[in-house]
């Protein structure tokens, strides 16, 4: 509760936690990527510390996920499955985006509309859709034939990708905690923070453009609505890019800013480092998602 305390005064302050704090922060953020937050899955980590154990408990959620899609999912119950077990693949892709191709040569929207809204509303995914023209009104300008299909739990999330295994082991799992074991961490981060955003209370968009002018295609992680002080407190978009690595490039931000100057308030980059501000730019360690 102290550090919960630390880490919204920092950032109601604009100012960086000492080294151990964030780095306490930083430690519990990956903890809890792992984990996840199931009640079942955090009280069997609080009693044993062992992710194994945390591992066998998360899939019998996800066991009884499968049996209350087959319960109550109704004549889009096939459909539900395909979408829930697509999830992990379609994440691995760079640009994250849910192919409907993926779950059929000729599945369309209109066939799976319901499954989607389905698994949405049941919180077992946290869907984010592409808003074509960066308004403040974002819902206005939705795109429901391109969307970002999240897990609803990013412990979950991480259980599904490994279950070929017929048991994760906690030593796989501190060698994920710590680096040593190459995984897509930035699927599992861009997962996180969509997480803590639809606890927030946030509807989930993004901005995606392709185009042969390269000053035009660019992709925006998420897109918020808050008010910006350089405009009277009137409500602005405020784009937000994830980053998993301590080094990156804000090139799709830059570009972004640049097109949509007027309608743009504060920009956030989510990082693996300390907070530091930039202008109308602000800094912030992932494990502070939740306080936008």
């Amino acid at each position: 509760e102290l550090l919960a305390d630390a880490i919204r005064q920092s950032f109601a302050d604009r100012q960086a936690m000492s080294p151990l704090l964030d780095n306490k922060a930083e430690r519990l953020f990956r903890e809890y990527m792992l984990v996840g937050g199931m009640p079942q899955a955090i009280e069997r980590y609080l009693e044993t510390s062992d992710m194994g154990n945390v591992d066998r408990v998360k899939r019998q959620i996800l066991r009884l996920y499968a049996q209350d899609i087959e319960k109550y999912g109704g004549d889009s119950k096939e459909r539900v499955k395909r979408i829930f077990d697509e999830i992990p693949g379609q994440l691995s892709k760079h640009e994250k985006k849910f192919t409907l191709s993926s779950l059929g040569e000729n599945a369309r929207e209109r066939e799976y509309g319901d499954a989607f809204f389905w698994l949405d509303e049941s919180f077992l995914i946290n869907r984010c859709m592409n808003a074509t023209d960066p308004h403040v009104g974002l819902r206005l300008h939705q795109e429901d034939s391109t969307m970002k299909c999240y897990m609803g739990d990013t412990g979950l999330l991480v259980t599904q990708v490994f279950a070929d295994r017929a048991y994760t082991s906690n030593e796989l799992y501190r060698d994920i905690l710590f680096g040593k074991l190459e995984v897509n961490e930035g699927m599992l981060v861009e997962n996180a923070i969509a997480q803590q955003f639809r606890a927030s209370g946030h509807r989930l968009f993004f901005y995606s453009r392709y185009s042969r002018q390269a000053e035009d295609r660019m992709e925006i992680d998420f897109l918020l609505i808050g008010e910006y002080s350089n405009a009277a407190m009137k409500a602005r978009v405020c784009p937000v890019e994830v980053k998993s690595t301590k080094r990156y490039k804000t090139t799709s931000l830059d570009k972004f800013k640049n097109k949509f100057d007027s309608r743009v308030g504060m920009q956030y980059v989510l990082h693996p480092r300390p907070m530091r501000v930039e202008g109308d730019r602000l800094y912030l360690p992932l494990y502070m998602a939740h306080c936008l």
